[in-house]
């Protein structure tokens, strides 16, 4: 449960059958709470259902907390995902004679499953997969019963879901993270999948069919050291750290400058399909989005595509024009993402070809699309994304590299330097931890300030949203990123002597503008933060604080121009107090709409 905590970690409980008793305990706040609530206790079980939560339904407190009891106490349940028709089942059982003690909609469903199978007399699992049938929205749901102390029924829609196979034991948690250590061995459930584990034996059927499925058994790929800190003091900063080697594990492979190598295995079958393209939509949430509007500045100049980057949350409920011929590239770091999810499905009704970059093996992502690239970024655990943004770019320039020569819209030339330049990209990240302790000096004076304003260009400007989606995410401080020419047009109003604004300003083709920008703001006593290109003479004598990164091609900027702010908005949240890994109400995986 420490493992998922970065899923959720509003609150946590247990439920055990001891000694032909099923008891839950449960407790507000992080898994450790629990732990000390529980450490004097003796609990001889060999079964148990475990759950931390992220609220959705009912504030984060001990009874909303999952395990849920059914009305008699006889079976309970954990679930992740949302059942939106809880309210009218409620309503009915309430007229029942149920008595409900939480908010949640998961006590909801684990009481209609008693209802289920006391008003047909069937199994408790044939009561399952009644009661899915009628449930409207997403769920993983594991049930267990202390009339069948050896069982364990779990099924998923919408939510993920995996099956550890150990020996002479079973695992199942909502992502492979806790398993790796136990089991490499791991089944991926399917959406309408409803799993039996009972007597040591695990059985799979569709929720539509009584016909057993062959569990179709993947070898985990992570090493437990992956998912620990490793002697940093918190998983962000490892993970921040790690960039070196994950922006390198993306290439790896893929990529060989030395006789301008450049392949995609997932790309392979629709390059052509994509040459042929008119138009690429992009759609992702939150980082990935910011992902997304790199790839757009990188598919426009090098493959000259026409392309739109969406919020999967807003494209799914629009009814947005898609064709046929049209290339969707879906971008998730945990590939469980529901909105994300929904926005494929749409696009694929509509005929679209869908393209996964995520980073989870056997995520629904990855099987929902038709092709796809795994970012190899390893475990992130942090929920701040950090390391997947530089990887989901770096596969993404891949991609409009791969695309451009394929068109001939790039020359054999430039084709070859971006490769060469590619691989140094490791290298300059490694050179831009040299100013570490620069930034933290730096993120030491802007502690106590309450808002920040970050300010990009052409490629840089998505880099200035990702900056200000970090300090808000981890520190709590308001921050907003814009493209330093729309200052002028509102923003600057904001402008005054306590008012710390970033400036993205590496030498590139909009290098003069952005000088201006950044006089503008001088000229009305804003306190400037000036990420440059190494040597700059200029911008250094005009700003209150220059961090320098090494000087690159202008397409590939983004990779070493947001490391400084990554830097940045860690310090300033650690500073603050705050837990950087854990910020609150958040959760890494966000798999309800």
């Amino acid at each position: 449960m420490k493992r998922l905590e970065y899923r959720g970690y509003d609150s946590s409980g247990i439920a055990l059958l001891e000694n032909g008793k099923l008891n839950i305990y449960k407790k507000k706040g992080k898994v450790t709470d629990l732990e000390s609530e529980l450490k004097e206790k003796k609990l001889p079980a060999t079964i148990g259902i475990g759950h931390t939560r992220w609220a959705t339904h009912g504030e984060p407190n001990d009874v909303n907390a999952h395990p849920h009891y059914s009305n008699n106490r006889r079976l309970s349940i954990i679930h992740n995902g949302i059942i939106e028709n809880y309210a009218a089942i409620k309503q009915n059982l309430i007229g029942k004679g149920h008595q409900f003690l939480s908010d949640t909609d998961t006590e909801v469903l684990i009481h209609f499953i008693e209802d289920v199978q006391k008003e047909t007399g069937a199994s408790l699992e044939a009561a399952v997969r009644l009661a899915l049938k009628e449930v409207v929205g997403a769920y993983a749901i594991v049930v267990m019963s202390v009339d069948h102390p050896g069982q364990l029924i779990a099924a998923r829609k919408g939510s993920p879901l995996v099956i550890g196979v150990g020996e002479n034991e079973y695992f199942l948690a909502s992502d492979a993270t806790p398993i790796v250590e136990y089991t490499k061995d791991v089944v991926y459930l399917d959406d309408y999948e409803v799993a039996v584990i009972s007597e040591g034996k695990l059985s799979i059927q569709h929720l539509e069919s009584t016909t057993e499925t062959i569990p179709y058994i993947q070898k985990l790929e992570m090493e437990l050291e992956t998912i620990e800190k490793g002697g940093y003091d918190h998983f962000m900063i490892k993970e921040i750290f790690e960039q070196p080697r994950s922006i390198a594990d993306s290439m790896r492979g893929r990529l060989r400058a030395d006789d301008a190598h450049l392949q995609l295995g997932g790309l392979n079958d629709y390059l052509d399909k994509l040459a042929q393209s008119d138009r690429v939509v992009i759609v992702g949430c939150g980082t990935s989005w910011h992902a997304g509007l790199v790839a757009e500045y990188l598919f426009e100049e090098l493959a000259r595509i026409n392309v739109e980057v969406e919020y999967a949350s807003e494209f799914r409920y629009r009814n947005p024009v898609i064709k046929e011929n049209d290339i969707v590239i879906a971008i998730s770091q945990s590939g469980e993402t529901a909105d994300t999810l929904a926005a494929i499905e749409l696009a694929k009704s509509k005929g679209a070809t869908i393209f996964g970059v995520c980073n989870v093996v056997g995520s629904s992502i990855a099987r929902a699309t038709h092709a796809g690239a795994y970012t190899h970024a390893g475990p992130e655990i942090g929920v701040a994304s950090t390391k997947a943004f530089t990887a989901q770019v770096t596969v993404l320039t891949l991609m409009a590299i791969a695309l451009a020569k394929r068109k001939g819209t790039i020359s054999e030339e430039t084709y070859r330097q971006l490769l060469i330049e590619l691989e140094t990209i490791p290298a300059k990240v490694e050179k831009v931890f040299e100013n570490a302790a620069k930034i933290k000096e730096i993120a030491f004076i802007f502690t106590y300030a309450r808002n920040f304003i970050y300010l990009g260009r052409g490629f840089n400007f998505p880099v200035a949203l990702e900056g200000a989606l970090k300090l808000k995410e981890i520190s709590y401080i308001h921050a907003e990123g814009y493209p330093a020419a729309e200052m002028k047009h509102g923003p600057i109003a904001l402008i005054d002597e306590d008012m710390p604004v970033v400036f993205l300003a590496t030498k590139d083709s909009s290098y003069e503008k952005i000088v201006s920008n950044i006089q503008e703001v001088k000229a009305r006593k804003g306190r400037v933060i000036a990420i440059v290109t190494e040597g700059d003479t200029l911008i250094p004598g005009m700003v209150d604080f220059v961090i320098e990164v090494p000087d690159t091609h202008e397409i590939l900027t983004p990779l070493v121009s947001v490391i400084p702010l990554q830097l940045l908005s860690y310090y300033i949240a650690v500073m603050r107090g705050r837990n950087v890994d854990q910020p609150r109400n958040l959760a890494k995986s966000v798999t309800v709409e």
